[in-house]
């Protein structure tokens, strides 16, 4: 539905885009997630045509748009601030793409009516935006986005200025209706959670760069850099040396030694960074049968996170791994303990 063929845009000396190459398939919602300023709203303002590339081409449906001019796109655009005419009532603001297209009036309303229906506004059609809290402020911003029935949805980070209560919701409205329409959409956010809980795929950029494209759960479970693995989710990066290739052994400082599963071609002595989530790390009161990455530390911090505590473990050599279990798992500061890094769970990282 969307491909980018190493679009590039800099503004004097700053690359916002470089070389951005990305395929959206149709009815697809991918999520551009990045730090503020890598590039991904340039991203969206190209695609609608009112930000043109230096270098590279936009296709829609396999169709050259890159000259063309944002009126001839058929893409509707849902901004961060809202953008509603502060003049104009809900139903205005909604009926004003339809307007500057032309339509017949009739046709016009009944399709206001409902797209207001589409987004839970019916009966609002007479407030104004001062009218209105802050999720209905985005629901009419979504609705006029959509009246015209534009075949992609770009997001440009829509839920930042909501609470924390409105965001959950309105993430979940979006994700359904975005499936009901069948739409092609891109959604801009620096928010890890919303990105896992509405994409079907997820572009991580950085400094105009796209990083790994993949399944939330191959960006989450399989993360390509240490960028990536530590931009999404928490993580534990550990770095050693290999010492033992059967099976492959790192030395982790002070005697620790780190076994992995890995098959590819190593060297004694080659370089290379592991990455386990502090939610596979595992307190143990009894080693059992297992004789892998058991490490003796000491616990630094406590805290209490509602539905699960959060550890930070001192281990030799200045290690410190993070650790998150349930509630039946209780430990305060100063406590020893052993960790248990399970073999399956350490991932090698590029």
């Amino acid at each position: 539905m969307i491909e980018l063929i190493k679009i590039t845009k800099r503004y004097g000396s700053i690359i916002a885009n470089d070389e951005v190459c990305l395929k959206v398939d149709k009815g697809e919602l991918l999520t551009l997630l990045g730090p503020s300023g890598c590039g991904k709203t340039t991203t969206l303002r190209c695609i609608t045509g009112h930000c043109p590339p230096d270098y590279g081409e936009i296709f829609i449906e396999g169709k050259n748009v890159t000259t063309l001019p944002p009126n001839k796109r058929k893409v509707g655009m849902v901004f961060q601030n809202f953008a509603l005419f502060p003049h104009m009532t809900v139903f205005e603001n909604i009926y004003f793409p339809l307007k500057i297209r032309g339509m017949n009036t009739k046709e016009a309303a009944d399709r206001v009516y409902e797209t207001l229906n589409l987004v839970q506004l019916s009966g609002y059609e007479s407030h104004y935006p001062r009218q209105l809290s802050g999720g209905q402020q985005q629901r009419v911003g979504l609705a006029r986005a959509l009246v015209y029935q534009p075949k992609i949805l770009l997001l440009d980070e829509p839920l930042s200025n909501l609470d924390a209560k409105f965001r959950e919701e309105m993430r979940f409205e979006i994700k359904e209706l975005q499936r009901r329409l069948g739409i092609t959409a891109i959604y801009v956010t620096h928010d890890q959670e919303e990105a896992l809980a509405l994409s079907d795929k997820i572009a991580i950029m950085k400094e105009g760069r796209i990083h790994q494209v993949g399944t939330p759960e191959e960006i989450f479970e399989k993360p390509k850099t240490i960028f990536v693995a530590t931009f999404i989710g928490l993580s534990n990066i550990i770095e050693g040396a290999v010492s033992a290739i059967d099976p492959v052994t790192l030395d982790i400082g002070s005697n620790l030694k780190l076994t992995l599963l890995y098959r590819k071609e190593i060297k004694i002595g080659e370089k290379l960074r592991v990455l386990i989530r502090p939610n596979d790390v595992e307190f143990l009161t009894d080693e059992g049968e297992e004789k892998h990455n058991i490490f003796e530390g000491t616990i630094a911090r406590v805290t209490y996170l509602g539905n699960k505590m959060d550890y930070l473990v001192d281990l030799p050599s200045r290690l410190v791994i993070r650790v998150q279990t349930d509630l039946t798992s209780r430990h305060n500061p100063g406590d020893k303990v052993k960790v248990h890094l399970p073999v399956n769970k350490c991932k090698i990282l590029s």
